[in-house]
């Protein structure tokens, strides 16, 4: 689904609302055309209808979901980073923090909130992007500070925070029980390298079997939820 709403003069920062749920998109833009000093600009469920919407209505803010029914977050970051290099982009998630946030930040974002602090930080969120600042919550600016200075980061505990934005993606429509085609299709790649990403998956999990590794990414997407 795509909504375009009218060009609006400069005077009103524009934001766009990339999420696959419309009550979650709705909620969004209740909030923010409430505020003087912003509008939504427009709405997409898809990343295809995403990239469609910064380039026709250009956005000064992107508000972006991690998982897309047509695809992952991180990868439309990467592609609006690459040709809209002026849209600021703020990850609105249900996801952990800890596993996708540091992601978002290295593919292009500049801001990562949970879904259930949406309601109360949204607003302060989008101002601080606007203001050329980065949103996030003091526990991560703690490890990347830590980390700047030499110190050891003790917080990634987890194997499946070594596996890579692919790995991950491709771990996680497993999770969902898409197979080896649907699984292509979605990444945009070929049969053969969502081979490759299984096995390095499963090397970097230390499983030993293709049903270990189901079993693992149904039980880890259905923790996510």
């Amino acid at each position: 689904m795509t909504k375009i709403t009218r060009k609006l003069p400069r005077s009103r920062a524009r934001v766009l609302i990339v999420d696959d749920h419309p009550a979650v998109r709705e909620g969004l833009a209740l909030r923010i055309s409430r505020q003087p000093d912003l509008e939504v600009c427009g709405e997409a469920g898809t990343i295809a209808d995403a990239l469609h919407l910064v380039a026709e209505t250009d956005p000064d803010v992107a508000i972006i979901d991690i998982v897309l029914k047509t695809g992952n977050g991180i990868d439309l970051i990467k592609r609006i980073k690459a040709h809209h290099r002026r849209v600021r982009m703020l990850v609105c998630s249900m996801h952990s923090e800890s596993l996708y946030a540091e992601r978002a930040l290295r593919a292009g974002a500049m801001g990562y909130i949970n879904k259930e602090q949406a309601t109360e930080q949204i607003i302060t969120a989008i101002r601080q992007l606007l203001d050329g600042r980065l949103f996030v919550s003091e526990t991560l600016a703690d490890r990347l500070l830590n980390r700047a200075v030499g110190k050891a980061d003790e917080m990634r505990t987890s194997p499946v925070e070594r596996l890579s934005d692919r790995e991950l993606e491709m771990f996680q429509l497993l999770g969902q029980g898409l197979d080896t085609h649907q699984i292509a299709e979605r990444m945009r790649v070929s049969p053969k390298t969502v081979e490759t990403y299984r096995a390095r998956v499963k090397d970097k999990l230390n499983l030993a079997t293709h049903t270990d590794l189901i079993r693992q990414a149904t039980q880890w997407t259905l923790e996510q939820h």
